[in-house]
């Protein structure tokens, strides 16, 4: 399938689950088009990226070593997404990637997650969590933090300062996942 025929096809992507899990088993079962959807993705004034992020996320979540071979483009490319419907999903990836990152299990990710990558990621998530991002966003970004923040003794405490500056005038459920990262730390 070309580049234009996968553009094409997900335009029929829409916001439910089940469509967003049916496009990722689509790529996951051709996985020659994942790095189609990371670019369309990264086409970040088109709308069509944010639908692209929905399924990237669905795949990283089903397989997260599909991103392995694009370390690169994804770290380096993460600061330019803008669009709230593309952000939310990226910010779960970087979860994603950390949470393994942090395993206590031996694996792939681990091996090939560079410090450049860790920074470009803590970096991106210390803007979304200061930025105008939504909640969803933020809250990704927080565990996210915590998560990379324990190989870099910097982080914690910057963490920290940003949620108890910002924690009166969040919402209801920015606070809660403060709460819960504060407690952590």
């Amino acid at each position: 399938m070309s580049s234009n025929e996968f553009y094409n096809e997900l335009k029929d992507v829409d916001a439910s689950r089940e469509s967003r899990l049916k496009y990722a088993h689509f790529v996951l079962n051709d996985m020659s088009l994942f790095p189609k959807l990371i670019d369309i993705m990264f086409r970040v004034d088109d709308k069509m990226s944010y639908y692209a992020a929905w399924v990237f996320e669905f795949v990283c979540d089903e397989y997260i070593y599909a991103i392995v071979p694009y370390l690169d483009t994804f770290c380096n490319s993460i600061k330019n997404v803008h669009l709230d419907s593309a952000v939310r999903p990226i910010a779960k990836v970087c979860y994603f990637i950390a949470q393994e990152y942090d395993s206590k299990q031996p694996n792939t990710l681990k091996k090939m997650l560079k410090p450049i990558h860790r920074e470009q990621i803590i970096e991106v998530c210390f803007d979304w969590l200061i930025g105008k991002q939504k909640i969803a966003a933020k809250a990704y970004a927080m565990d996210t933090l915590f998560l990379l923040g324990k190989n870099y003794p910097w982080v914690h405490p910057q963490l920290t300062q940003i949620l108890e500056k910002d924690f009166q005038t969040q919402s209801a459920g920015y606070k809660v996942r403060a709460k819960r990262i504060l407690k952590k730390l």
